[in-house]
């Protein structure tokens, strides 16, 4: 409960003692005559909290409406009511670690290995533990979600937060807008590699000068066949090494060959010149006006995204699936470590990857104004689900969705099939502890925000940039936080005999 000011008289405290006592010997009859309420620890008396869940994604115009109707649910099944807080792509990051510092009242927290650091943070104490409330509020949870993502989100030994329910391979795939595929004929079978799509962007840029003919924001990478030992900074394995040598990711020939590849396509005006500023793309993708981009995929997801948009989205591989810390960890609620309501905290978090009514409500709205139930597993959007447009990933267990009209009856069927034939990284499992070098990555934090989305997206010439980029790299003690990691690795290997 919220923290308040207690000042009693010894008097007031023995009467009141006294009143526990005459209720106690009123046994259990008396309990069950104030009415307890779904599974909530309390019974009608208990003080209704609200909670605060800070989330990513563009801030949509009816979050609020919803968690009203989320609110009477909740408040009937945990007494408890929700307030969301959403917050950019692009934001993210920079937001929540204000708030972590600050200490801004916050109960429930998205994390991932890409968005606010889940392991860093973990480790700095910006996440409860949750073995013992996992224990005790979330037995239903633990039997509902893969126990791989609940195994591979473990920081130490112990789990800081709850994991999505979802594929469990990260898998890229080029995404197109259909129209303009069917428009010209273009054929994806044969499209795999950034330069495979070259000439598909060309056509694109001569036709129809108007379209963004590659779509991305400023947390865009080039794919290269490595896993990162810190997501998005420039450390990282081969992904067939047989040495688990780290490596400075700027070095390899691969992102060479890439960033020059981007800075080709960045200057024949294939890519946004804002790209490297830019927090998200949901409004190129709501006014249809791009033609492709780079996306993670799962089973069915050009039925989900072509649902989400209103008109056709399809893709094609553009890597292998595998099964990295970043997949596992790509998608988790956490309890703030200042959070004074954690044990209800945890309730929510248990009802909402398990109960189908309030993960539904949480992603697609309220039934009749955002969506209608066609039958008893699948949905339609309405025209009001433009107001609600939710990123499904980052909102618990994904597998208790509703189906759209397209998708298969055995789509989480095939989830499961994904999820096993998945390939596990050489270093999954595998989280770099960075006490000992905090302020080398501090510092490799400022040259990050310098250098690394200019680069990435082609907005700058590499052959003058990527030099001085790998310079201050070294400056800001890369060189010392790769040897840091290294030696962690090898002992990390050495105990699992990889």
């Amino acid at each position: 409960m919220r923290n308040s000011k207690r000042s009693f008289s010894f008097v007031l405290a023995t009467l009141m003692a006294l009143v526990l006592v005459l209720s106690a010997c009123g046994g259990k009859d008396n309990n069950a005559a104030e009415g307890n309420t779904g599974t909530s620890t309390g019974g009608s008396s208990e003080k209704t909290v609200n909670l605060i869940w800070y989330t990513i994604g563009t801030p949509q115009k009816d979050v609020d409406r919803v968690m009203e109707e989320v609110s009477k649910y909740t408040k009937e099944k945990i007494n408890a009511t929700i307030t969301m807080k959403m917050v950019d792509w692009g934001d993210y990051q920079q937001k929540m670690q204000v708030n972590v510092a600050s200490g801004e009242p916050m109960d429930i927290i998205f994390t991932s290995a890409g968005g606010f650091d889940y392991v860093q943070n973990a480790r700095k104490g910006a996440f409860m533990v949750l073995d013992d409330l996992l224990e005790q509020y979330g037995q239903d949870l633990k039997n509902t979600i893969d126990p791989a993502f609940l195994e591979g989100s473990k920081v130490d030994g112990h789990n800081y937060g709850i994991p999505a329910n979802k594929e469990l391979p990260q898998q890229e795939v080029w995404r197109f807008n259909k129209q303009f595929l069917d428009k010209y004929n273009l054929d994806i079978s044969n499209v795999r590699s950034l330069e495979s799509i070259e000439p598909l962007l060309k056509t694109i840029k001569e036709n129809e000068p108007t379209i963004t003919a590659f779509a991305m924001d400023k947390n865009y990478v080039p794919y290269v066949p490595y896993d990162y030992v810190v997501q998005n900074l420039p450390m990282a394995v081969k992904l067939d090494t047989t040495d688990y040598k780290i490596v400075n990711i700027l070095e390899t020939q691969e992102m060479k060959d890439a960033l020059n590849l981007m800075r080709k396509y960045y200057k024949a005006g294939y890519i946004a010149p804002e790209a490297a500023t830019t927090g998200s793309t949901s409004d190129l993708m709501t006014s249809s006006m791009w033609f492709m981009d780079r996306a993670q995929t799962q089973p069915s997801a050009d039925n989900l995204w072509s649902q989400s948009y209103g008109y056709p989205v399809v893709s094609t591989p553009a890597s292998d699936a595998i099964i990295t810390n970043t997949s596992v960890q790509g998608s988790i609620m956490a309890i703030s470590a200042n959070s004074e309501y954690p044990e209800k905290a945890m309730e929510f978090l248990n009802l909402l990857n398990t109960d189908p009514v309030l993960r539904n409500m949480v992603d697609s709205g309220i039934e009749g104004v955002h969506y209608n139930k066609t039958d008893e597993t699948h949905y339609e959007n309405l025209p009001e689900s433009k107001n609600y447009d939710m990123p499904s990933y980052s909102l618990g267990n994904n597998m208790l969705l509703y189906l759209n009209a397209n998708d298969p009856d055995d789509k989480w069927e095939q989830f499961k099939t994904f999820n096993a034939a998945g390939v596990d990284s050489p270093i999954l499992s595998f989280n770099f502890d960075s006490t000992k070098v905090a302020s080398e990555m501090a510092a490799i934090q400022n040259v990050k925000e310098q250098y690394w989305s200019s680069l990435m997206t082609g907005t700058v010439e590499p052959d003058e940039f990527l030099p001085k980029a790998i310079e201050k790299f070294k400056e800001a003690g890369l060189d010392k936080v790769i040897a840091e990691a290294q030696t962690q690795l090898d002992a990390w290997r050495a105990a699992n005999n990889k």
